[in-house]
């Protein structure tokens, strides 16, 4: 038996982020209706779905998002990058979560700080 997870099987996630910086640090405008990188040694594969409840800032409230693990660094990665994976936002999310996220980070996208995926 395959101890490790199946393709396309789904889990829940809940992740915050509380400043600014660590938003930019996870962000990933360049996929597909936007995603973050969630910090994790849990074993995940490419196309895995996940549900994420994401809380953002000082709010109260989780923003529920479902998604697709497209990026993973793996432990020993090159640059010594954060170990974890890239969720992909669901068209099914129809851009919620990435216009919160984008109105949080404002003018502060255009930067060429480095990201923990760039």
């Amino acid at each position: 038996m395959d101890p490790e997870p199946q393709s396309g099987r789904q889990r829940i996630l809940s992740f915050a982020i509380r400043d600014k910086q660590a938003l930019y640090a996870a962000y990933m405008p360049f996929v597909r209706n936007g995603g973050l990188f969630i910090p994790t040694s849990k074993r995940y594969r490419l196309g895995d779905e996940l549900f994420l409840l994401l809380q953002l800032m000082d709010e109260q409230e989780r923003i529920p998002v479902a998604g697709t693990v497209v990026w993973i660094t793996p432990a020993g990665a090159e640059g010594n990058r954060q170990i974890g994976v890239g969720i992909q936002f669901s068209e099914h999310d129809k851009g919620d979560a990435r216009r919160k996220i984008e109105a949080y980070l404002a003018s502060g996208l255009q930067a060429e700080r480095p990201t923990h995926t760039m």
